[in-house]
């Protein structure tokens, strides 16, 4: 059984699969505070993404790649986003999206999905379902940090549809601990809407 699921380490560099542990264990870490509505979710995520973002385009997962590359930008953007106050309250607390988030939104996925494409077409990678679905996933990913960027709660839809779709990608891939890190992130993701649900409707009722 261990076989089935670590044997393709063995033809790794070992540098990599250490790396590879380190952005798994600092990827938990970032879900977990973005979870808590916490603002631990940037520097966590920001290791984790300078990583990945190395990791896949050695995997030839340029998709992907792509969007670590995007999470390290708008992991800054986002820690100061969130730290804006006015006076004690906070500029930006959790809120829903708005017909103009929304439409944002839209043109973020569509503007994705076709300079990821054109990406993939230029370098001749369309050579298996792997490309196909790293393109969806980097559009799905792409608008979620946005919206997690400016604490919309409709982030946690886009992340466990897309930490759902991750799970097989990576394992048949063969990186089964990024595998297993999306199927911990899935669970997360679901628990994170939970809670910043609760905050939201508390948030609504002192209003």
């Amino acid at each position: 059984m261990l076989d089935y699921f670590f044997a393709q380490y063995n033809d790794y560099p070992v540098h990599e699969v250490y790396l590879e542990l380190i952005a798994v264990f600092f990827g938990l870490c970032s879900v977990w505070f973005a979870k808590k509505d916490n603002i631990l979710v940037f520097p966590t995520g920001l290791i984790s993404t300078a990583i990945f973002a190395y990791l896949l385009w050695q995997w030839h997962l340029l998709g992907d790649s792509m969007i670590n590359v995007y999470y390290f930008i708008m992991s800054i953007y986002g820690w100061y986003h969130w730290t804006r106050k006015n006076g004690d309250v906070q500029e930006f607390p959790i809120s829903i999206m708005t017909r103009k988030n929304k439409v944002h939104a839209v043109i973020i996925f569509a503007l994705t999905l076709v300079f990821v494409v054109f990406v993939y077409l230029y370098f001749n990678k369309f050579t298996s379902w792997y490309s196909y679905l790293d393109t969806l996933l980097t559009a799905i990913f792409f608008v979620g940090m946005w919206l997690m960027a400016k604490r919309k709660i409709e982030n946690w839809i886009f992340w466990i549809l897309g930490d759902v779709l991750s799970v097989p990608l990576y394992f048949a891939k063969g990186y089964t601990f990024t595998s297993i890190q999306y199927i911990v992130f899935t669970i997360i993701a679901i628990y994170g809407y939970l809670e910043w649900r609760k905050i939201l409707n508390k948030t609504s009722q002192k209003l």
